[in-house]
């Protein structure tokens, strides 16, 4: 369920808000006057979610050059250089 907070509170005790972000680990939407005007989130909360987004701009890539026909490199391949970055 969403956490929903008046800007007045947010003006208030912004501590409070800050807690609750970091505590239940998910945004919190700021209202005002009654409707959404802002979404407040921890920096760790924003930092995953960038992260899910490069994921998500990688896989597009990927896909758009898989459908163009660009050849890849195999499984063993991606493993192998892998095992080399590793160490």
């Amino acid at each position: 369920m969403p956490l929903i907070r008046p800007i007045s509170e947010l003006r208030n005790h912004p501590n409070e808000i800050s807690e609750l972000c970091h505590s239940e680990d998910q945004p919190v939407f700021i209202t005002k006057k009654g409707k959404g005007d802002l979404v407040v989130m921890s920096q760790a909360h924003y930092e995953r979610l960038q992260s899910v987004i490069e994921l998500y701009q990688r896989l597009g890539e990927a896909e758009a050059s898989d459908a163009a026909g660009e050849q890849g490199i195999t499984h063993h391949e991606m493993i192998q250089r892998l095992k080399v970055s590793i160490t």
